[in-house]
């Protein structure tokens, strides 16, 4: 088996698995259960001092697909609403119990000097590996001045991260919100106050749903209610965009990458050490199908490395990294053109209704002479969109073949419909 030790900002790990700050981490009860399951680390959950942290009920609404499956959780929750004394405690009785395991505190405070380094000073005297700065909550703390309050303000992510450095001797992680128009400006304000990594992304700034019958956003509190973090699938594409943004940045590129957001299967987790993780972290897959989720990361990950050759993660890690490009720099004369097996096709039209109403019309219906219809591509009309491949249900059935041509690669810079190029010349 393939070997899945990883080295994050300096800290060693049994695997790339961490469990992210959340209610899985809250207390010593849920990370034994989450240790004795397989996870390599856990980033407890967020802890503070002041003000008081008085949580509301109900905390979760809820994405479903048209089957009722569970693709994200909005959550109104808050950081840890237990005494700061028994969350050090537990963490320190963890530590002890067990040593191979990674355990990084996560911390919270307004944006006070004294505040953050005294917190900062507490929590690494539990004997965590290391600090990861919660700057992203988008809810309710935020309101107090505090989460995404701090983290969208590129300056005082670097004094808060500058400050936390100044006061401990253990690896910092700063957790950037994505509630931002650029990552990598709170990116290189954490690179510039000293921090050893990032995690990223926290969660989204969202309302999910609302009840019609009533009128209410949910989740509901008494009639009432808020916006809240979106967290789960469907926010992997944010994520993934974000991490890959700040690996190849050449003013952050040397920056470790926890990578948070929508990680749910061992390709998810591959994916985004690919673009530039150096581990990740995990949440909602754990709070749908309990802490042996782990289970099929770990078998899911090392039958992959061994397919593919790989004895250790650093192989891949970034591997994906030198070939995300800006669209100005990809190559105009590629072109591909779908292809229609008429052995695997059942028929649905699907294909069909898309290109017809939305796309190119290149694709055309003709009833077979034994009955049935046959779906075909029009080369001349087809522009390679992919919406056809991707709408199909039956795999194998659309492919997308590259069309072999004789002309050179050309970036739309040098293209000769390019207006700034036809102006220079």
């Amino acid at each position: 088996m393939a070997d899945l030790s990883c080295k994050i900002a300096g800290i060693d790990s049994l695997n790339p698995f961490w469990l992210a700050s959340a209610p899985p981490t809250d207390k010593k009860y849920n990370v034994v259960r989450a240790f004795e399951a397989g996870w390599g680390g856990v980033v407890w959950k967020t802890l503070g001092i002041d003000p008081p942290v008085i949580n509301v009920s109900s905390r979760y609404g809820a994405h479903h697909d048209q089957n009722r499956r569970l693709l994200g959780i909005n959550n109104i929750e808050l950081i840890s609403d237990r005494p700061l004394a028994v969350n050090l405690q537990e963490i320190r009785e963890c530590r002890a119990e067990y040593p191979d395991h990674v355990i990084i505190g996560s911390m919270m405070a307004p944006i006070e000097e004294r505040a953050w380094k005294d917190l900062a000073q507490q929590i690494a005297e539990s004997g965590v590996h290391g600090i990861e700065l919660n700057l992203g909550c988008p809810h309710g703390m935020c309101e107090r001045g505090m989460g995404s309050a701090i983290g969208q303000v590129p300056e005082m992510v670097e004094q808060v991260t500058r400050w936390v450095k100044e006061s401990v001797d253990i690896p910092v992680f700063t957790k950037l919100t994505p509630n931002i128009t650029n990552i990598l400006w709170s990116a290189e304000a954490a690179y510039k106050g000293g921090a050893d990594a990032v995690s990223l992304i926290n969660t989204v700034n969202s309302i999910i749903s609302v009840d019609i019958d009533q009128m209410v956003p949910e989740p509901m509190v008494d009639g009432k209610g808020t916006h809240g973090g979106y967290c789960g699938s469907a926010v992997k594409p944010i994520a993934l965009n974000m991490v890959a943004e700040i690996a190849r940045s050449p003013e952050t590129k040397n920056l470790h990458i926890s990578g948070i957001g929508g990680i749910t299967t061992w390709k998810d987790a591959v994916e985004f050490m690919a673009l530039g993780s150096n581990a990740v972290q995990v949440c909602t897959a754990a709070m749908i199908y309990g802490f042996r989720v782990v289970d099929d990361l770990i078998d899911g990950m090392s039958q992959w490395m061994d397919d593919k050759g790989y004895t250790s993660v650093e192989q891949f890690t970034r591997a994906a990294v030198p070939q995300v490009a800006d669209w100005n720099e990809l190559n105009m004369n590629f072109d591909t053109k779908a292809v229609i097996n008429p052995d695997n096709c059942i028929e649905c039209g699907r294909c069909h209704i898309a290109c017809e109403d939305t796309s190119h019309q290149a694709i055309t219906m003709t009833a077979k002479p034994e009955g049935g219809r046959l779906f075909e591509v029009v080369d001349e009309e087809c522009v390679g969109c992919n919406l056809c491949y991707h709408i199909c249900p039956v795999p194998d059935c659309i492919t997308m073949e590259p069309v072999k041509t004789d002309k050179p690669p050309m970036t739309w810079p040098e293209h000769p419909l390019n207006p700034m190029r036809m102006a220079a010349e």
